[in-house]
């Protein structure tokens, strides 16, 4: 048995902890994949409302540990606190602190840009599936890129795929290009999580082989922003605004 287990390490998919401090206090701490983890960082500081772009934020690696402080400006700082989130325990990625219904109740914002054809859909998973290394090597990761629907602009991988959206997130801002009226394909299910994070991007649509959630439909429909189950099969489920 040992000597299988020994055997069998390169089929494993790696997950490893990583943590962030934000000026000074413990924020959060990702079970993720060690790739592209200041992308991971940026992204998921851009999504919560700590930083507006790159040069908001300085991020100082730690030299013995996977870790990283970052300082950010105070006033961001003050304004993400002051905001109450309280944490979720969410569907896909464990304990979160996030809203899940952005913008309010009652509220509706115009439909943000439309996703392509189901050809050109098709067309971009295939390249994202051909990207995926770690995929090919274990088949346990998720994917994520984005698009503009002529070229794949940004993609990463990771064990979790809300990692992997914050972490094209992150790129896109360190490449001082913002995500908004963007698309995303994804690999897994779009959840409320997923659509929440999506929706703070000032994405446009999102696209996944897999389906979406109810509570993420409806996130999408408050905030303008068009979701497409099954694109890649003949008959994709477009919900629309």
């Amino acid at each position: 048995m040992r000597e299988s287990a020994r055997r069998n390490t390169s089929q494993l998919v790696e997950e490893t902890a990583v943590w962030l401090e934000i000026n000074g206090a413990p924020a959060v701490t990702w079970m993720c994949t060690a790739h592209q983890l200041e992308e991971l960082a940026v992204g998921w500081l851009y999504g919560e409302g700590y930083i507006a772009s790159a040069a908001d934020v300085r991020l100082k690696p730690c030299a013995t540990d996977l870790g990283f402080w970052a300082t950010v400006p105070d006033d961001r700082v003050t304004a993400v606190l002051g905001k109450e989130r309280r944490s979720v325990l969410a569907s896909g990625c464990g304990a979160v602190a996030t809203y899940l219904a952005p913008p309010e109740p009652g509220t509706w914002e115009p439909i943000r840009g439309e996703p392509p054809g189901v050809e050109i859909l098709r067309v971009r998973f295939k390249e994202m599936f051909g990207l995926g290394e770690r995929y090919h090597d274990t088949g346990g990761i998720h994917g994520a890129a984005l698009t503009n629907g002529d070229t794949l602009l940004q993609h990463a991988e990771d064990i979790g795929r809300h990692n992997a959206v914050d972490k094209v997130v992150g790129a896109a801002i360190l490449a001082g290009a913002a995500p908004t009226g963007l698309g995303l394909l994804v690999t897994g299910r779009i959840s409320a999580e997923l659509a929440s994070k999506a929706a703070a991007a000032g994405i446009a649509w999102v696209a996944t082989p897999s389906v979406p959630s109810s509570l993420a439909a409806t996130i999408a429909a408050r905030c303008g922003m068009i979701l497409v189950g099954r694109a890649v099969s003949g008959q994709p489920h477009v919900h629309r605004p």
